[in-house]
């Protein structure tokens, strides 16, 4: 009777952790369903405010109540001298650009910088906050595009890099007119490479035979599965040499003064090194750069919300789960 009594408690408790699992999935479908009925769309936050905020909050610990208000009108009022003047402050327009390998935020960049164009003109300013590692040729020179778009408009384009901009990442960033990274961002990385594993050795040792029919001789070379010859590896070698020359026409067409054979080798270079190589023109952080600027423009920073799928925000969420 105990025995039975033990079963049954330890079938029930089975039974109420499966309850429980499927309760706390079935929460989490609901919650990204209802997080992601936003509609997407365009933000835009004017960062002067920002940094203003960050220094009130100094300024008041560190002045006192009364000296802090007496501060704050004295700002308020020169601000009133210069709308009144009707000076027009120089806008930067602010854009962050986090890469991945297949350069997903592409579909936000593309929105982004539309809207850019529709407003900026010669006189205002494009920053784009890079941090790209690279990956597939297509989708990054796709988000190289984009922002070639500012340029073709004649707008000044500025990219910083605090912490990577490598080969895709870096494809993006030679469009800029003036490129800026800090002494230990890792910059350069110009070349291609593609890799794949062979499993035909263990097909055949399994008794599997692999099929492949193709109509046109380069339709298909260097495979996962089939019996790679030294013609395929020849033409993908090829293929790939012919990516690289594009890569450094690139280069080349925005920032003609650098040594291409020298930094196409493969190789990256921190900050102060990249420097020297000339394949970018400052070193600065973009921290730097808007906090001095912020003195005498107006900074918008712009952000482009996309919509996203429900498998897409699942995943997000089990990713989530997961680092935790």
């Amino acid at each position: 009777m105990i025995e039975f009594l033990f079963d049954y408690g330890l079938f029930l408790a089975k039974l109420g952790t499966a309850a429980v699992v499927i309760v706390v999935v079935v929460g989490i479908i609901v919650t990204l369903t209802k997080r992601g009925a936003h509609q997407e769309g365009l933000l835009v936050e004017h960062l002067n405010k920002r940094l203003e905020g960050l220094g009130d909050t100094v300024r008041l610990a560190v002045q006192g109540k009364d000296q802090f208000k007496q501060t704050s009108k004295e700002r308020k009022k020169e601000a009133k001298k210069f709308a009144k003047k009707g000076s027009q402050r120089k806008r930067i327009y602010v854009i962050d650009f986090k890469g991945d390998i297949r350069a997903t935020a592409t579909t936000s960049l593309r929105e982004e910088v539309s809207a850019v164009l529709a407003v900026a003109s010669e006189d205002d300013q494009v920053l784009v906050r890079l941090e790209n590692s690279g990956g597939t040729v297509h989708e990054h020179g796709l988000a190289a595009s984009q922002l070639l778009r500012i340029r073709e408009k004649n707008i000044p384009l500025l990219v910083s890099v605090d912490k990577v901009a490598a080969s895709g990442g870096y494809l993006m960033a030679c469009v800029a007119s003036h490129i800026i990274a800090a002494p230990f961002a890792i910059i350069g990385s110009i070349g291609v490479i593609a890799q794949l594993p062979n499993f035909n050795r263990f097909l055949e040792d399994k008794g599997v035979d692999f099929e492949q029919i193709t109509a046109g001789r380069y339709k298909r070379t260097v495979t996962m599965f089939g019996k790679n010859t030294d013609e395929d590896r020849g033409k993908l070698k090829e293929e790939i040499e012919d990516v690289h020359e594009l890569f450094k026409m690139q280069i080349l067409g925005h920032r003609p003064q650098i040594d291409i054979e020298r930094i196409s080798t493969g190789e990256h270079w921190y900050g102060t090194r990249a420097l020297e190589l000339g394949l970018i023109d400052e070193i600065r952080t973009s921290d730097d750069f808007l906090s001095e600027a912020a003195t005498e423009s107006d900074l918008y920073g712009l952000t482009f919300k996309r919509k996203k799928t429900l498998p897409e925000r699942l995943l997000g969420g089990a990713e989530s789960l997961l680092s935790r």
